[in-house]
């Protein structure tokens, strides 16, 4: 889970366990700018986005709960994580897709 405060809007990693833990963590410490941690919403993608490094069946296996100071936890739907693991790999798909043309120019 990651946990921030929303006066300081810094987002720090807390505790990523489980057997694929450390392929998480580390995607998180790659990835992880003042950038995404300036909005709630690019914090949750990146989580998705670490997630599905290691969850197979995209938003089948996958829960979230987001953590904000002074405010009660708030559960994802099942139906808000499927939208956001289909933007998350649409994204990254683009992504890919664009290394791959820019490595053809190259």
């Amino acid at each position: 889970d990651l946990r921030g405060s929303s006066a300081s809007k810094q987002w720090y990693q807390r505790r990523v366990r489980g057997r694929n833990g450390k392929t998480v963590r580390e995607f998180l410490e790659k990835h992880y700018t003042d950038e995404i941690a300036a909005s709630d919403e690019a914090c949750i993608k990146l989580t998705v986005r670490a997630l599905l490094e290691v969850v197979q069946s995209g938003g089948k296996n996958i829960e979230l709960a987001v953590m904000r100071r002074g405010q009660p936890l708030e559960i994802l739907d099942t139906k808000t994580v499927e939208k956001l693991v289909e933007v998350t790999e649409a994204e990254r798909d683009a992504e890919a897709e664009a290394k791959k043309k820019a490595a053809g120019k190259s």
